[in-house]
């Protein structure tokens, strides 16, 4: 086979390429993302679970995101590195980054399995599980559930950016898709007709989640330009060592929105206690449930913008390996473009359409209180999408690029400093609005730092618009 197989990459329109890988990428994110939101949609609209079990799902969900996080640092970091090493015709490189991924991803599953389940209690309550009876309750068989399927869920959220960097993006679109599609069916059917509850919506979830695994395994065997052989797999320390920090950004975009929630659930547990309204145990689990929603929602939006992003770094990794920097520049300049339409387009769906958005989660089961509250969160909390889309952009492309330590850097600012700071800090003025409050200025200041990143790489890409390679950080 040709060493330089995905020499497309090179020579194909740059337009015909984000088509191309960056669709596929959103709509598996979106997908991934629609595991937990159709949970919610179905929980929210059964009668016998309503807020109650939309508060619980609230809670769990964080604790998938740390799964995640793990699986998108292997499988991210790896993708970026298969195509830089493709791109450079480094084809012994790629197959064994490939097959220690895989083995990094089952290890660290099988652990974090175990830790779920020994620990179930302590850390649901540390993400405000307790914030009634009731809520604990759900909360508690949702948990047990979705751990069991951490699994499969890694592993195939892993490979899924693996398969896009082999020239698959439409396969890892499928794959995912698959799953998906089998957890809409399941869901109704496991709450609504066998009446199973919470441990319906996850049942229902992880069997699309073995589904995806399943095919990943399928597509592992019969890759194009990787060719995987048993010295693959192995854990290949000086790989590792170059791969996993590509990943790192992916990583703390993940986690640290772990570590957000974990400060506003329990901000939310600690000022909803002090309310008038919120302050009463009926209402207690309204606040959690909502925030939730309005996260959902936010989730879908920055998966949108994140797919978009993660799904050119095979482009422009493959492009900095060969040394066209003026492709990669073409790419960025179109891709934050795009980005700022898609946060623009989300703004004004929450800041106009609210009310519709709610009626999705069961609002009409629901007092006035939820809807009410529901609303102005939505207003407040995702008023800056915008920016935080084109901001959440440039933190990958530079990721992309192989710049492994400040698109971490950056990263880290944005989610722990600012936003676990603004989500502990505004509620001790605000109240419950404060938590509202913590996204929109967390977004604004991160735009400020992000402005000075994209005025860097676009005099650095168009330093030499012909071959001349920018600096790439992979060892």
């Amino acid at each position: 086979m040709n060493q330089k197989s995905n020499n497309f990459l090179e020579t194909e329109p740059i337009g015909r390429l984000m088509r191309k890988y960056a669709i596929p990428c959103i709509i598996s994110l979106l997908v991934a993302a629609l595991y937990n939101i159709v949970d919610q949609i179905f929980i929210a609209n059964a009668d016998y679970l309503g807020s109650y079990g939309n508060a619980a799902n609230t809670v769990v969900f964080p604790l998938t995101v740390v799964a995640l996080a793990i699986a998108v640092m292997i499988g991210d970091g790896c993708c970026a590195f298969v195509s830089i090493s493709l791109g450079a015709g480094n084809k012994e490189d790629a197959h064994k980054s490939v097959g220690s991924a895989v083995l990094l991803c089952v290890i660290s599953s099988v652990i974090l399995t175990a830790i779920y389940l020994v620990f179930r209690d302590q850390i649901l309550t540390m993400f405000g599980g307790r914030v009634n009876e009731e809520t604990f309750h759900h909360a508690k068989e949702y948990f047990f559930w979705i751990t069991v399927g951490i699994p499969f869920y890694m592993f195939g959220q892993a490979m899924n950016p693996v398969i896009r960097s082999d020239g698959s993006p439409r396969f890892a679109m499928v794959s995912t898709l698959a799953g998906a599609f089998t957890n809409i069916i399941l869901d109704p059917i496991f709450i609504f007709v066998f009446r199973w509850g919470m441990m319906g919506a996850a049942v229902a979830t992880i069997i699309g989640q073995i589904l995806t695994a399943v095919l990943s395994i399928w597509y592992l065997c019969h890759m194009k330009a990787v060719k995987l052989n048993k010295s693959s797999f192995a854990i290949h320390g000086r790989l590792v060592r170059k791969y996993i920090p590509l990943g790192i950004c992916s990583f703390l975009s993940q986690i640290s929105l772990v570590a957000a929630m974990a400060a506003i659930n329990n901000m939310i547990r600690k000022y909803g206690a002090v309310d008038d309204i919120f302050g009463q145990e009926q209402y207690a689990q309204i606040p959690m449930a909502v925030v939730g929603i309005v996260m959902k929602f936010f989730q879908i939006v920055i998966s949108i913008a994140v797919g978009m992003a993660a799904g050119c770094i095979p482009i422009v990794g493959y492009n900095v390996g060969a040394k066209r920097n003026d492709r990669a520049l073409s790419l960025f300049k179109r891709l934050l473009i795009c980005e700022a339409i898609v946060g623009f387009a989300a703004t004004i769906i929450v800041e106009f359409f609210p009310t519709q958005l709610v009626q999705m989660f069961g609002a009409a089961n629901e007092s006035i209180y939820y809807t009410q509250f529901a609303v102005k969160s939505f207003r407040i909390y995702l008023c800056m999408m915008t920016l935080a889309t084109v901001s959440k952009a440039t933190f990958i492309y530079l990721q992309s690029l192989g710049k492994a330590f400040l698109s971490t850097m950056l990263s880290m600012i944005r989610e722990v400093v600012f936003g676990v700071g603004f989500a502990l800090l505004l509620p001790v003025f605000f109240g419950l609005d404060g938590v509202l409050y913590s996204m929109p200025v967390s977004d604004v200041l991160t735009f400020v730092i992000s402005l000075g990143c994209i005025y860097i790489t676009y005099k650095q890409l168009a330093g030499d618009k012909k071959k001349t390679g920018v600096s790439v950080s992979v060892s």
